[in-house]
Parts: C-alpha cells; sequence; structure tokens
C-alpha cells in the first residue's frame, strides 16, 4: 500500500473550499469531483494529475469547513498520498474514513518541490525524495489505520468486520 509519484506542491492553509469549491458539491460522485479538485487554486491540477501522484503542502492543508468531499476529490483524483506539515483535524480524519493516505512530515513538506518524484512507505513512515536522494521520517499509520486505508476508507472496512 505504498505511494510513488510525481508531486504537486502547495503552501499553508490550502482550504476544503479551494480543494473543491462550493459550486461543486451539488456533484454526488467521487469521479465527478475529482474534475474540479482544486480547480480554484491550480486550475491545470484535474486535468494533468496521474494516478499515484502526490500532494505536498506546508501547515493547516484541508483547513475550512468539514466536507468531506475534499479528501474524496483528491482521491478520486488519483493522488496516492497527501503530505503536509499538518493537517487539519477534520480533513485528517476525513481523510482516513474516505481512505486517502496522508502523511505529517515539516522536513518532508518544507524539502520537496513541484515535480520532485516521492515514495512514500506507509508501513514505517519513510517518505523519500527520489529526485534529490533525500529521506524524511514521518509517523508511520498504526495498524488499524493501515486495515481501514487498504479497504479504502471506514466504511468498507465496517462492512468487511461484519461479514
Amino acid at each position: 500500500m505504498d505511494a510513488c509519484g510525481k508531486v504537486y506542491k502547495y503552501g499553508d492553509n490550502v482550504d476544503t473550499d479551494v480543494i473543491i469549491p462550493a459550486r461543486y458539491l451539488n456533484v454526488s460522485s467521487g469521479e465527478e469531483l475529482a474534475k474540479y479538485c482544486m480547480i480554484d487554486i491550480d486550475p491545470e491540477f484535474a486535468g494533468v494529475v496521474e494516478k499515484g501522484d502526490i500532494i505536498v503542502a506546508k501547515k493547516n492543508f484541508g483547513c475550512g469547513s468539514s466536507r468531506e468531499h475534499a479528501p474524496l476529490a483528491i482521491k478520486c483524483a488519483g493522488v496516492s498520498c497527501v503530505i503536509a506539515s499538518t493537517f487539519a483535524r477534520i480533513f485528517y480524519r476525513n481523510a482516513i474514513n474516505i481512505g486517502l493516505p496522508i502523511m505529517e512530515c515539516e522536513a518532508a513538506a518544507e524539502d520537496i518541490e513541484a515535480g520532485d518524484k516521492v515514495s512514500v512507505d506507509f508501513k514505517t513512515g519513510i517518505i523519500t525524495n527520489e529526485t534529490k536522494g533525500h529521506t524524511y521520517q514521518a509517523a508511520p499509520f498504526p495498524e488499524f489505520m493501515q486495515k481501514i486505508m487498504a479497504q479504502g476508507g471506514l466504511v468498507e472496512y465496517t462492512k468487511e468486520k461484519l461479514k
């Protein structure tokens, strides 16, 4: 369940209104939401992001309203992981609930640049900037969170547990 891809880099306080603007919240499917992901901060993003790519941001990623649509749009756009210095707590929980891997790592968020190729080992928390040859240590996901994300989120995890 590792991630590896090209980086899209953003700054501090990327809020959920920028990740998926309110004018698109009448869309019900994740695939449709993905078409508008990051449109107000990076209009080209949805058209160029590839499956497995990674978002790196600085402080307070996902702040603003508590909409679950934001991590869902990112995941459905094909992003395999979001790395940031810090996340807004509600975004963090929503990301785990829908199965979007996120990692907090100040050093990685500062050093990684747009276009770098980065890989992430979720079990160890090691983030490797393949472009620069640098590694960074984030806290690895606890085993139960790894299981939730492997199942695609909390709903699918719960369904599997109830079988």
